[in-house]
């Protein structure tokens, strides 16, 4: 097998920083929208998309990223991987704290309804 090195070009055709240079950010939350949009802006006010440093590659089923760019609106593969990781990193643990207190509420308390 015969490997080739391929220089990286943004969509400009303008060559993109060294691997593993970090990257000032400018996420444009507008590109986003409804749920997704509101994850990103809280993605970003918590510094998760400040800088860009980091690269993810993988195969995944073709059917699983249109079936996610449905859900979503989300058109561009790496908008979708950021939403994705961006929805994972804030994710509240809720259902776990919630399970975590079964049994806590004393079965006898009247709640009024």
């Amino acid at each position: 097998m015969t490997r080739r090195t391929v220089k990286a070009s943004d969509h400009e055709g303008k060559p993109t920083p060294a691997r593993g240079r970090k990257v000032a950010r400018n996420i444009a939350i507008g590109e986003f929208k409804g749920v997704a949009a509101e994850i990103m802006k809280k993605a970003k006010a918590s510094g998760l998309l400040n800088e860009k440093g980091s690269r993810i590659t993988g195969r995944v089923s073709k059917v699983l990223v249109e079936q996610a760019k449905r859900r979503t609106g989300i058109t561009e593969n790496t908008q979708l991987i950021e939403f994705a990781l961006a929805s994972l990193a804030l994710e509240d643990n809720f259902a776990e704290a919630f399970k975590s207190v079964k049994g806590a509420v004393d079965p006898d308390i009247e709640l009024g309804f």
